[in-house]
């Protein structure tokens, strides 16, 4: 079994995978998709610290849906919480919320409008090689050096085909050109 090339194949999905979902997480994604990392515990086991979580906007949130909620910046992270129960104040529907690891609902109920979407998807710890890609640190550990031990991979496969093919090459040359006859000494005796 040649552990080099598994662990070769190994590295190189991870390492698309990653490309794709780092791309996935900076451009719009058909359908109004986003992806968030989990950045806490408070919806654990469910969703796991370091994960990643795909929501979409619904036309309707019921309880026990996770959605997404709050403000979207670089500075403002959003939450991603269970609803727990559905209010009607003013005419205005709110959802109260709680961290399925957290011992109280959330101090603020939610407005529809400030919800983000709902989670459809979430894929465990890949959260941390998505945060950790967008720093300079992790960009190098993450993407350049696989990169690297791919790329170096197979320039070694490359030069070995090519030295392979030349030496081939060189044997079929060599079974081509005429041989000299063999000089056989005949003694008279």
């Amino acid at each position: 079994m040649d552990y080099k090339k598994i662990f070769s194949d190994i590295l190189a999905v991870f390492f698309v995978l990653v490309i794709l979902l780092l791309v996935a997480s900076l451009f719009p994604i058909p359908g109004n998709v986003k992806l968030f990392t989990v950045l806490s515990g408070s919806m654990e086991p469910a969703i796991r610290t370091g994960s990643v979580v795909a929501i979409k906007p619904a036309n309707e949130y019921g309880i026990g849906d996770i959605i997404t909620f709050g403000e979207i910046s670089r500075t403002s992270v959003p939450t991603t919480h269970r609803i727990k129960d559905i209010k009607i104040d003013n005419g205005k529907t709110l959802y109260i919320t709680k961290g399925d690891a957290n011992n109280a609902e959330d101090q603020s109920p939610v407005s529809k409008e400030s919800i983000s979407g709902k989670v459809f998807f979430t894929i465990p710890f890949l959260g941390y090689g998505l945060a950790a890609i967008r720093h300079p640190i992790g960009f190098l550990l993450i993407l350049i050096i696989p990169a690297g031990i791919i790329i170096y991979d197979q320039v070694k496969v490359i030069l070995s085909e090519t030295k392979k093919e030349k030496e081939d090459k060189k044997l079929e040359k060599e079974s081509k050109e005429p041989k000299e006859p063999e000089n056989k000494e005949i003694k008279n005796g």
